[in-house]
């Protein structure tokens, strides 16, 4: 008998204004997962080493770059390590995966949270384990401890999440990030034969509501920027005024959002920051310049404006007047010679999807 089914895994914004760590919403640009299990024909078809033949779609993004052995690929290797858990050592024979991606990488819209996800899931769909969402989750979350743009991802919609404080005990019997997934165990311990199941509910999430004619403008810059190269522009320590100035924000801006009809005085003021933009505006040209002009005053429709996730991408919520919105912005970057692209999005309110074909 064969089996075919589809994944599909939305991108994701972070870091939603004051929302460092924080806030993320699911957006309708979808990395997708075609897959066929032919164990009849496993052998015309198949001999890579984990029963598995990956391939991408030529315009996909990154089709040139990204590793298509099963065991050195994310999407592939998280699934792995799912199965693993699960006492099953490889992709049952004559599985076929044909990925498309167009959410691109290293921009700030939650390219490798969407991959970690879509590997978690097809490690439950190809194993036939019967998770949750919730129970998935806690896979993700021992890959990438996030929770933001994976929960954006998994659950859909607009989120607030964060990881709850595992204990010493569950810390030290779980090596984070395991190996299957990335080419070195970080504690030193192997864990790759028979990885450790993960701890139940390791992160805690609310999907708060979202007005429906708020749309979602990304700008994207035509460069990669890395999370760990944006984190580590992050200070040590914040003053007292600047937490209270965020979390002062977060209590309103979850709330202001769901609004009808948007108010873009209460949302563009609740979605400034003190934490993580101001140091990240060294490693993107006219990141300072566009925050500060790109306003509803001088752009109708306009409610707020942020950096998404790591960035360099830029995120504009608005309600109208959108193309005058991006160009302006694209317009801020091109002065200081960064070309962009942009795309105008909506929630995801599903999340991760399976179809059976």
């Amino acid at each position: 008998m064969v089996r075919h089914f589809k994944i599909k895994v939305p991108a994701s914004s972070a870091n939603i204004g004051p929302g460092y760590d924080v806030l993320g919403v699911g957006l309708n640009l979808f990395l997708e997962l075609d897959v066929e299990i032919d164990a009849l024909n496993a052998q015309e078809t198949n001999d890579d080493k984990n029963n598995c033949k990956l391939s991408y779609t030529e315009d996909s993004e990154g089709y040139d770059s990204v590793p298509l052995e099963s065991d050195a690929n994310l999407i592939t290797r998280t699934a792995l390590y799912v199965l693993r858990c699960n006492d099953i050592r490889k992709f049952p024979s004559g599985t076929k995966i044909n990925v498309h991606n167009p959410i691109p990488l290293g921009r700030g819209l939650g390219s490798s949270g969407a991959a970690v996800v879509a590997g978690v899931v097809l490690g439950n769909e190809v194993g036939q384990l019967g998770f949750s969402k919730q129970r998935m989750l806690d896979y993700c979350l021992m890959i990438e401890r996030h929770p933001d743009n994976i929960t954006a991802a998994m659950m859909g919609g607009f989120c607030g999440s964060f990881l709850r404080d595992l204990t010493t005990q569950e810390m030290e019997r779980r090596e984070i990030p395991l190996s299957e997934v990335l080419p070195e165990p970080s504690g030193g311990e192997d864990t790759g034969l028979v990885p450790p199941l993960p701890p139940s509910d390791i992160g805690r999430h609310v999907k708060y509501q979202w007005n429906p004619a708020i749309k979602c403008i990304a700008i994207i810059p035509q460069f990669e920027l890395s999370t760990a190269d944006s984190r580590g522009v992050l200070p040590k320590a914040y003053t007292t005024q600047d937490l209270v100035f965020n979390l002062q924000r977060l209590a309103v801006l979850t709330t202001a959002l769901t609004l009808d009809p948007p108010d873009a005085k209460l949302i563009y003021p609740a979605m400034q920051d003190r934490v993580h933009q101001p140091y990240r505006k060294t490693l993107i040209p006219g990141l300072t310049e566009i925050l500060n002009s790109v306003t509803p005053t001088a752009y109708p429709g306009l409610l707020g404006i942020c950096l998404s996730g790591a960035g360099p991408t830029i995120l504009a919520l608005a309600t109208e007047n959108f193309e005058d919105i991006a160009a302006e912005i694209i317009n801020g970057f091109h002065k200081k010679n960064v070309k962009c692209t942009w795309k105008l999005l909506e929630p995801a309110y599903e999340g991760v999807t399976v179809e059976q074909l």
